[in-house]
């Protein structure tokens, strides 16, 4: 195994020993180097004797100090893995992807499945993808922790859901890695009718008798109107969610009454699903699965009210819409009408934005298109308006555009008004407000 380094930071520690682009990397202190997991562990050490082939052939030793940070030995690769990026095997009868409009941008439609990318990014994973190797690998490596797409511990169930003949049996390495002392963080994506209810139960169950299983979030199904063709999926109803969430409190309690901590959260969703409102934050501990959706409104709000108790207020005019999906809609006008309290002269405008490209079932504001937006906000905005909207919209804050291609500026020019990003975050979100002053 061997890869091709792309470039070498001047002034590194490999720069200094005339390693250059083109080179191959072979080894690192005598292991060999396939992809950014053998990298990331190898390069742990402080002293590194790095094996590479240079560019007429030749295979050649040098050896560097490593201070800790891994950009200032200096190789950079062609992409983060140092490697191809490995797609899903799965065919799940709730895919995402599988619901997506044809025309999108091609990224869209690529299905990781890579635990290399869990390592990296968070990212969850099924567990069909992986080799032994692959396995072997994460456990030497005590690569922590994995987070993990279950969906459900039946296997002949998890069969059925994935369509995959090996979705059953890759549910024991979740033992295996726990049993190795590796942290595994579960998701179950339920979907009413199939893994709800009794199969909740003993999915909760099953995965308590794994002692490093560290959180479980249950999040409820999302489905587009480009369903035709594909297995028949409902939303869950107001009731549905809230048994669910009921099922998952008993789950704990039963947990706490054992001397145990808790262990799994709905998501947000079931919450706006069933009515029932965001529990605080006591209810989320340390928010284990925050990126899943888990808590983020209850911190949001939290971290904004805390903002606001030590400011002072002012007097400067301020005209702000805010844009969001209609799930964030009534969080944020709660958040703005506390923040208009005391910055008396600020007018702040929330609008819900209802998702005509995907459909009336997705309210997050992570899948607002910009065509939604701009049909939505036509004509709303008085001149002088700053048109806020999160982050979570756009591909990046480095590549401002929307999931249909349009970006920041065409929703700029087509509404007349200037355009600013804000993340999600109480605090972040409280800045955004306090420094938006009225342009004219």
């Amino acid at each position: 195994m061997a890869v091709e380094i792309a470039d070498v930071r001047k002034k590194s520690a490999c720069g200094r020993k005339g390693i250059a682009p083109g080179d191959t990397l072979l080894s690192i202190n005598g292991n060999e180097i396939g992809d950014v997991l053998d990298y990331r562990f190898f390069t742990g050490e402080e002293k590194l004797t790095i094996e590479y082939r240079d560019s007429k052939g030749r295979v050649k030793r040098c050896r560097v100090k490593n201070d800790g940070d891994i950009d200032n030995i200096g190789l950079v690769f062609d992409t983060y893995l140092m490697d191809r990026q490995r797609s899903c095997k799965n065919k799940c009868i709730f895919c995402f992807i599988d619901q997506l409009p044809k025309g999108l941008r091609p990224s869209l439609y690529f299905k990781d499945d890579d635990s290399r990318l869990s390592f990296l990014f968070g990212n969850y994973i099924t567990l069909t993808n992986l080799s032994e190797h692959d396995a072997e690998r994460i456990i030497k490596y005590h690569i922590s922790p994995i987070n993990a797409s279950v969906h459900t511990m039946n296997p002949e169930l998890r069969v059925k859901m994935m369509k995959n003949p090996h979705a059953g049996e890759s549910l024991s390495l979740l033992k295996r890695f726990s049993d190795a002392g590796i942290s595994v963080n579960a998701q179950l994506v339920l979907c009413p009718g199939v893994n709800d209810g009794e199969e909740l139960a003993f999915s909760l169950e099953k995965l308590a008798e794994l002692e490093h299983v560290s959180s479980i979030a249950a999040v409820p199904v999302g489905l587009t109107k480009y369903r035709e063709g594909l297995y028949p999926l409902r939303p869950f109803t107001p009731e549905e969610a809230a048994r669910a969430i009921d099922m998952i409190d008993a789950f704990n309690d039963r947990l706490i009454g054992q001397g145990r901590e808790k262990l799994a959260y709905p998501s947000d969703e079931f919450f706006l699903l069933s009515g029932r409102p965001i529990p605080d934050v006591a209810y989320y501990g340390d928010f284990p699965q925050l990126e899943n959706g888990v808590g983020s409104f209850a911190l949001t709000a939290y971290d904004f009210n805390e903002r606001l108790k030590e400011a002072e207020g002012d007097e400067i005019p301020r005209r702000i819409a805010v844009a969001t999906g209609l799930a964030a809609c009534p969080l944020m006008r709660e958040i703005a009408a506390k923040f208009t309290e005391k910055y008396t002269r600020s007018a702040i405008d929330v609008y819900g934005v209802k998702n005509e490209f995907f459909g009336e079932q997705v309210t997050v504001a992570g899948l607002v298109t910009g065509r939604d937006l701009i049909r939505f906000m036509r004509d709303k905005l008085a001149p002088g308006t700053a048109l806020l909207i999160p982050s979570v919209m756009l591909k990046s804050r480095e590549e401002p555009i929307f999931l249909d291609d349009v970006s920041v500026g065409d929703v700029s020019a087509a509404l007349g008004v200037r355009v600013e990003i804000t993340g999600c975050g109480g605090n972040e979100l409280f800045e955004s407000f306090e420094q938006l002053y009225d342009n004219e």
